[in-house]
């Protein structure tokens, strides 16, 4: 009897120490396991794991198609002058300057096509006496053969003899927001090549005025992206990419007053600098007739008893309007086949720089009351 009222005391106090437990688990300090929380230790590792993989496989995929771009050219030092006193009717001695062959590296770029189309910006290449070569990551080394530089931004494109090259795919920068990565890949000082950064977007829709007046190379440049990911001289012309590895933007300029504060062309620019050099035949010359007008609306031209469309203002002489026997109150109302309308003053620019130097567009032309059949032959812009 002793020995089962010992066997029921045993039982009682075991399922109350496991009632207890049940009730009061572990606390943190005490012995016992775990499962990770959010937030804890285990989980912030397995983010930047995540992050820090999505970074490199960016790099690996993106490396080669990154480009180191170099300078080949010949300058002259200044004259110097110094102090003769045995010459007392020429106290000073001139010593001529002498010449000097610069090869460095510059810049950086990236290809957009793979038949040796190159992206950088127009400042990496501007000195137009100088020649180019263009580095890759496999140690290759490509004389560059053609330079066409944007007249309205600060981008180039540059042409090698190349095929088969690997061409980076290019984002959306309308859809950028504060806080994503930004990864940037170049050869900063012109010595690093490879190198990559990483930060995040910092600022959108940015202006700023890069150069230096000191070497006569001032431009002003809207709509940019800043960052935060480490660009210094060199980097310029270089990608900077999302965390998929799609260009968002052409590396540009640097701060030289605050630290990492870069800042980047949107690659929208990019979208239209290359869809305009193909439909232009490969250059970036720009269509023109030598017109000033101003277009007349629908209401305007039944009020006045006269034609809707482009009507001239001026004629420039010489021009391919004057060729084409244009004249000032002439009204242009169509174009290659387009009616001109009164919606848009900038019409008929647009219908200009759909066309590429060199074609003949035929034009329906209004002169008192009369419609006249022209062709004009579109020439370079002065």
């Amino acid at each position: 009897m002793r020995k089962l009222l010992t066997l029921l005391i045993i039982v009682v106090i075991i399922y109350a120490i496991g009632r207890t437990a049940r009730l009061f688990p572990p606390q943190s300090g005490t012995s016992g396991l775990q499962f990770p929380q959010l937030g804890s230790k285990t989980s912030e590792k397995q983010t930047i794991l995540s992050e820090e993989s999505a970074v490199t496989h960016v790099v690996e995929k993106s490396l080669p198609s990154v480009v180191t771009v170099g300078i080949n050219m010949t300058t002259r030092t200044r004259d110097t002058f110094s102090l003769d006193p045995s010459n007392p009717f020429a106290p000073f001695r001139r010593t001529p300057g002498t010449q000097q062959e610069i090869k460095q590296n510059i810049g950086s770029g990236f290809v957009a096509t793979s038949d040796g189309l190159i992206i950088t910006n127009k400042h990496v290449v501007s000195e137009t006496d100088a020649t180019y070569t263009v580095l890759a990551n496999d140690e290759k080394k490509y004389n560059v053969e053609k330079i066409y530089r944007d007249p309205l931004n600060d981008l180039a494109i540059l042409k090698i003899n190349a095929t088969g090259l690997k061409p980076l795919p290019l984002g959306d920068s309308s859809k950028l927001k504060l806080g994503q990565i930004a990864i940037a890949i170049g050869t900063p000082l012109g010595e690093f090549t490879n190198s990559v950064t990483t930060g995040i977007v910092s600022g959108l829709g940015r202006g700023i005025t890069a150069g230096s007046p000191y070497e006569g190379f001032v431009e002003k440049l809207d709509n940019i992206i800043q960052t935060d990911a480490a660009i210094s001289p060199g980097n310029s012309g270089g990608p900077l990419l999302n965390s998929v590895g799609e260009v968002i933007g052409v590396n540009t300029a640097v701060s030289a007053e605050g630290q990492n504060i870069g800042f980047a062309i949107p690659v929208a620019i990019v979208h239209d600098l290359i869809d305009g050099f193909n439909k232009r035949g490969g250059t970036f010359e720009k269509p023109y007739i030598g017109v000033r007008y101003k277009i007349i609306d629908r209401q305007t031209a039944v009020v006045n008893e006269l034609a809707e469309g482009a009507y001239i203002i001026e004629v420039v002489e010489d021009s391919p309007a004057q060729k084409a026997g244009l004249q000032v109150e002439d009204i242009i109302t169509e174009f290659s086949g387009t009616k001109i309308k009164g919606t848009d003053q900038q019409t008929l620019t647009k219908l200009i720089n759909e066309h590429k130097v060199g074609d003949q567009v035929k034009l329906k032309v209004w002169r008192n009351g009369e419609i006249k059949d022209l062709t004009i032959t579109l020439v370079a812009s002065p």
